[in-house]
């Protein structure tokens, strides 16, 4: 058997056992959605999306839950999104290429695997205490923020990087400036896998509890946050505190919530790759 023939074997091996791991993990998820589904699916009505938390099961509701992921995930956004786009403005387009911008993009790309507890602490101890925030929606954004900024800036980045110096060069031959031909040339043109890198950040954090848990986010919440100085809790932590009750009716509740919680996700996520295939398709260099 010579070298090449090796070679395909073990693709061909790697091939299969890829296969079989996914086949696995979709039944396994598959039947976790269709338990979810019978249990919660009865429980899903307008009173559920209305209603306040409650001591009674069947009076409990997720509104402050969903109003206070609205808060959070929209200051979220007005926070990572400019500063992440900038910051990957910024590295691909004026750093100059040495050790410094490696260093940064090495740990940029590293930060993204760091668990999220870390950024609980990192949270509670800047924002929350050094800062004086308090337990407040904007002590959480600022959190959420610090975790989605290394995927949107990465995004950025490879988003800009596709895009061809031919595009660069014609609108310096016109006679742009660097600014004019970033803001009106390349970004636009980067602008599909720009959102995408965007969308999958936002989902990642809407479904983050730990570090929100660690900043001081309540698990009861009788209350819709009115500005970014108040408290709130959000749906992944009603969840958690639903589960956590004795009351096999809180169980219930908690697998509605799961159900809105799962159909958000796979919303953000699906728009997210269809954003990206519209964008290849449509953008041939």
């Amino acid at each position: 058997m010579n070298n090449e023939e090796e070679k395909t074997l073990k693709n061909n091996a790697f091939k299969v056992w890829a296969v079989f791991a996914t086949s696995i993990g979709l039944v396994m998820l598959g039947i976790l959605l269709v338990k979810i589904g019978m249990d919660g699916m009865h429980r899903l009505s307008l009173q559920f999306f209305t209603s306040l938390p409650s001591r009674r099961a069947e009076d409990a509701g997720i509104f402050t839950a969903w109003v206070g992921t609205l808060w959070i995930m929209g200051t979220t956004a007005l926070i990572a999104i400019p500063i992440g786009i900038g910051a990957g403005i910024y590295l691909e387009e004026y750093s100059k290429k040495g050790w410094w911008s490696n260093f940064l993009e090495i740990n940029i790309s590293n930060l993204a695997g760091v668990p999220s507890i870390i950024y609980g602490l990192l949270g509670l101890e800047v924002f929350v205490r050094l800062l004086h925030m308090g337990e407040s929606i904007l002590a959480g954004s600022f959190t959420l923020a610090l975790l989605i900024l290394p995927i949107v800036i990465v995004s950025t980045r490879e988003s800009i990087k596709a895009v061809p110096k031919t595009l660069r060069e014609a609108s310096y031959a016109l006679g742009a400036s660097k600014w004019q031909t970033i803001s009106m040339q390349v970004l636009p043109a980067a602008s599909g896998g720009v959102m995408t890198g965007i969308i999958l950040a936002l989902s990642r954090a809407i479904g983050e509890t730990a570090p929100l848990i660690v900043v001081g986010a309540l698990t009861y919440v009788p209350f819709t946050p009115k500005s970014v100085f108040d408290s709130f809790t959000v749906l992944p932590i009603q969840i958690f505190n639903w589960v956590s009750r004795p009351q096999a009716e809180f169980l219930v509740n908690a697998a509605a919530g799961i159900i809105v919680l799962v159909v958000i996700t796979i919303v953000m996520n699906g728009s997210a790759v269809l954003l990206r295939n519209r964008w290849q398709k449509n953008v041939k260099w």
